[in-house]
């Protein structure tokens, strides 16, 4: 992105935020004053949640499924102007059964947020966690996570939504101790573009594990080089929370704040229960992403 009955002063929600267990890898985009979550869930579909305030979610049905399995880390991409498509950017299994390395990206084009997404093209394998990004003089890239060399997010330029232009460019690879806590990981790569400057913010450590995080890094290009914020990870274990990760940021109904949506594990076991959550997020002073976690506690709502 390129940056209940009481008063809008005084409402509040909880984390988590989703009546959807074992929810994941939440994106979500702003259509009109709707916003839509497209969640990992069931492996077989995408479903849809509809909100006008980022709290009160209503599922709307599933907007794409494929017989293969192993759907993940869905991205949706809209841009009114011109084209009015709806790009809906999936990893799912090559075949039937197939493993980690045996994963696609593809692009799916709809002309609703609803659905139905119709297959258009497979754009990367082995590959998980696309994420495409426009930047704010139109050039389009796409972020996913390259798994023949192990976890490493590449950046490819993109001539439109389904078209790649040239080659990708590795920019974030495991190398801190953080990402290396469970396995050696980088993965579910975001964008945020503040001013002049890139913020890449990517998820380290195995996906199952409490200790699973969030952290950025920043650059002058959307290609890098990107170095890695020394504060790393800004979202982590801790209080009860555990394994925070795999995020979108959208701006409030305000059109002003920050919101990361997120997910959250349910204990510090290793496995794959986990629920949607969201935190507010900001720029401080010195211009630093910043974020407050929170789980089963009263929070004042966007």
């Amino acid at each position: 992105m390129a940056v209940g009955a009481a008063t809008p002063d005084t409402r509040t929600y909880s984390n988590p935020v989703l009546d959807a267990p074992g929810a994941a890898d939440p994106h979500v985009i702003r259509v009109g004053s709707t916003y839509h979550l497209y969640p990992t869930l069931s492996g077989r579909d995408y479903p849809v949640f509809t909100s006008t305030n980022l709290v009160d979610w209503e599922r709307r049905g599933s907007c794409f499924t494929d017989p293969r399995g192993g759907l993940w880390a869905p991205d949706v991409f809209h841009h009114a102007a011109g084209d009015r498509k709806f790009y809906l950017y999936y990893t799912v299994n090559r075949e039937r059964g197939g493993g980690l390395g045996a994963k696609v990206i593809g692009v799916a084009v709809a002309d609703s947020p609803l659905g139905p997404f119709r297959d258009a093209r497979d754009l990367a394998t082995p590959a998980i966690d696309a994420h495409m990004f426009r930047d704010t003089d139109g050039r389009l890239f796409l972020y996913y996570v390259d798994l023949a060399r192990g976890f490493r997010i590449l950046a490819q330029p993109m001539a439109d939504p389904r078209a790649k232009k040239g080659e990708p460019v590795e920019v974030i690879r495991p190398t801190e101790p953080w990402e290396k806590a469970h396995g050696h990981v980088t993965e579910g790569p975001f964008m945020v573009k503040r001013g002049a400057v890139y913020h890449l913010m990517y998820s380290g450590s195995g996906a199952d594990g409490p200790d699973y995080a969030i952290g950025f890094a920043t650059a002058s290009s959307p290609t890098g080089p990107f170095t890695k914020h020394p504060g790393n990870p800004m979202a982590k274990r801790g209080d009860g929370i555990f394994g925070p990760g795999h995020h979108c940021v959208v701006a409030g109904p305000d059109g002003r704040s920050l919101w990361m949506v997120y997910h959250q594990k349910v204990d510090d076991r290793v496995d794959w229960k986990r629920f949607v959550a969201i935190d507010p997020i900001w720029f401080d002073e010195a211009g630093i992403l910043r974020t407050r976690l929170s789980r089963g506690t009263a929070q004042p709502a966007p």
